[in-house]
């Protein structure tokens, strides 16, 4: 049997246990050995709060509460049924009466008073309430802590592993603290079970001593109160116990080290300190007694000398570690291997855009990066890498730019404290401003200043603050480029992530018919086109029903845009765009009839003349429908769909192609004109 299950067995077992010493009568020999098994718990877990490093050192802690409250409940029980019994509940309790009361009932009752009173108000109620708002500002600041996880991710200064633990962390520091606001209870009305307990033993006892067993009036007093007071210390100093553990676990911040040591640490690190200490105490010496403080004082003093000594090693041993490192540093060989890697996205800024990334200026821009890859995995499916953000002082103090992988690949210039306003077609009257291109669309803006963007937005203009233009800018570069940054490892999280869910679907695909870099550029088709991928439970069983028919990406990804064609029909086809242009069947004829297939794949080999006429008359029918306000969409048969969008692109970039099983038979289109030869 494996050793957690036999862990498991025998804690089950206990529990049992406890609940039939509940309302079964156990032996005096037992109840001193269960006794002294209380106290020696009691006093191991306050042991291990004490070299606990932070409060989840002892998650279990508040279970563990209750199992030590039910536990000290049945000994009770049972310690109470033997004493108004039998009038002995064994040698644990007499002798722990006899030791305390010092042959006086009086002492023994008040120390147990007194006991009892330091538990229940100072402790238990502190622990009580720092547990409460420990509880509360824990969950208050689960939102805050998130955020900052999510910003040190795309600052790079932490990897997607190490943000999952810190997550995990969080939510187990909420739980914890949610549970001990609620164990803490445990202490508290074990406390005043206590007290109830004792006073029943003490009255119970005193009425069966003199009614029943016609015992002397002093005798059952004098018995029954020191059993009454044996019995209570002995359930009061492991609650004792236990309720100073809770308060150490609850006011334990995270640390780096033992209690122990944090204490010696903090308390006793600088010299000047202890003199100062030193000196109050002989003033007080004059005052009062002496003796004893200026003792005190001598230790003191003593204590300064030698943490002045250490300071001064721990000093000196700093300098000269520094120094050998700097000389371990020049005599190794350079290390090259981090200068290897290349970021997927980046997005550098002179030092004038600064203030816009840096939290303590009032920038919002990190959380505007991690929006953006929030918004990209809901639109387009896929996982956006890490987006590195850098100043970088070679460019211009307000400018920008975007790298995909090393690469430049579009930049911007801002103006700060100014916003852009753009004309979205509505606008009647011009504004004043600094006439500029707004960088990810290219159309036509202007800067204008705080005080004429009411007037703007009165007029119909957009207006836009400059974080808004980076983000929309990096958005769109990403959505442009997102083919290229789909890797291998995106695809098999992706396939993972369907694999929890929808297990038959991948095990019938890969590695079986088709491999991850098969499926991978079957994606990268898709979003190229800006198809999202996101219903990636569709798309892996399209590619299970055709792989074994054709394993070429182009033809495959045909057969998944015909599955995905409702999406695709809505994405690009809106009550207000909803024309399109259409090919002549003979020029489709003559598409099909140039396709030329080879090992490598299929691809169009039409003369110059005729791609030239093809690609003129495209771009004349596109422009009606530019003129009227609408982007061009064609719409052709579905084998022809492919090899004329890879030609039109040449002619009008970013043109819509798509083929007519990809229509929603309950969306309706316009033909606005005929693509010809």
């Amino acid at each position: 049997m494996a050793k957690n299950q036999m862990g498991g067995i025998a804690v089950a077992v206990l529990i049992v246990a406890i609940i039939l010493a509940i309302i079964v009568s156990v032996p005096t020999w037992l109840i001193d050995f269960l006794l002294v098994i209380n106290i020696s718990l009691a006093l191991i877990i306050l042991l291990n709060s004490l070299y606990a490093k932070d409060a989840l050192s002892m998650s279990v802690f508040p279970t563990l509460l209750l199992f030590t409250t039910i536990y000290r409940l049945a000994l009770n029980l049972s310690s109470t049924r033997l004493i108004l019994g039998k009038g002995y509940a064994g040698d644990v309790i007499d002798n722990f009466a006899n030791f305390v009361a010092q042959d006086n009932i009086v002492v023994g009752f008040v120390a147990f008073i007194l006991i009892t009173i330091v538990q229940f108000l100072v402790i238990t109620k502190g622990s009580e309430r720092v547990s409460e708002v420990a509880a509360r500002f824990t969950l208050d600041a689960m939102p805050g802590k998130q955020m900052a996880i999510d910003a040190d991710l795309n600052a790079g200064l932490i990897n997607e592993h190490d943000a999952k633990e810190r997550r995990r962390k969080i939510q187990r520091e909420a739980d914890f603290y949610g549970a001990m606001d609620g164990a803490s209870k445990f202490v508290k009305n074990d406390s005043i079970v206590g007290i109830l307990t004792t006073i029943v033993n003490i009255v119970g006892g005193f009425i069966i001593g003199v009614a029943m067993n016609h015992e002397a009036f002093g005798d059952a007093l004098d018995k029954y109160t020191r059993l009454s007071i044996g019995d209570g210390l002995v359930s009061q100093i492991p609650s004792l116990l236990i309720s100073i553990s809770t308060g150490i676990i609850v006011t334990r911040a995270a640390a780096d080290d033992e209690l122990s040591n944090d204490l010696i640490k903090q308390l006793f690190y600088k010299p000047v300190i202890m003199y100062i200490a030193a000196g109050g105490c002989v003033i007080m010496g004059f005052m009062l007694d002496p003796l004893p403080f200026i003792l005190l004082a001598i230790v003191l003093v003593f204590v300064g000398i030698k943490l002045k000594g250490d300071e001064s090693k721990l000093i000196k041993q700093e300098e000269q570690q520094f120094e050998e490192e700097e000389i371990q540093e020049i005599r190794k060989p350079e290390n090259v291997i981090s200068l290897l890697q290349v970021d997927p996205i980046e997005l550098e800024f002179g030092y004038g855009v600064i203030p816009l990334a840096d939290v303590n200026q009032g920038g919002d821009l990190l959380d505007r990066v991690v929006m953006i890859r929030r918004q990209l995995a809901i639109e387009l499916g896929m996982i956006v890498p890490i987006i590195r953000l850098r100043d970088n002082i070679q460019l211009s103090p307000n400018q920008y730019v975007v790298k995909i992988k090393g690469v430049d690949i579009a930049s911007g210039d801002l103006m700060l404290d100014h916003y852009m306003a753009m004309n979205p077609g509505i606008a009647e009257n011009e504004i004043d401003g600094i006439p500029t291109v707004e960088p990810a669309f290219g159309l036509p803006a202007v800067w204008i200043t705080e005080k004429q963007r009411d007037r703007a937005e009165m007029l119909g203009y957009t207006v836009v603050d400059t974080p808004s233009v980076i983000a929309t800018h990096l958005t769109e570069v990403i959505k442009k480029h997102a083919h290229e940054l789909l890797g291998r490892q995106d695809v098999q999280t992706l396939i993972e992530n369907v694999k929890e869910t929808y297990p038959a679907i991948v095990d019938e695909l890969t590695p079986k018919l088709l491999s991850i870099g098969e499926i991978q550029k079957v994606l990268a088709n898709l979003l190229m086109e800006g198809v999202s991928i996101r219903d990636m439970v569709t798309i892996l069983e399209t590619l299970a029903d055709y792989a074994p028919i054709t394993r070429e990406s182009d033809m495959l990804t045909e057969y998944v845009r015909q599955a995905l064609g409702r999406m695709i029909t809505r994405t690009f086809i809106t009550p207000d765009n909803n024309s399109v242009l259409t090919l002549d069947p003979e020029l489709e004829q003559t598409i099909m009839n140039s396709v030329q297939k080879t090992e490598a794949g299929s691809y169009l080999a039409l003369e110059p003349n005729v791609t030239n006429g093809i690609l003129k008359n495209l771009a004349k029918q596109a422009e009606k429908i530019l003129q009227l306000g609408k982007q061009p969409i064609i719409v052709s048969s579905p084998i022809v769909r492919l090899y004329f969008k890879r030609m039109a692109e040449q002619a009008v970039p970013g043109i819509v192609v798509l083929s007519y099983s990809e229509l929603d038979p309950t969306i309706e289109v316009e033909s606005l004109g005929i693509v010809g030869l």
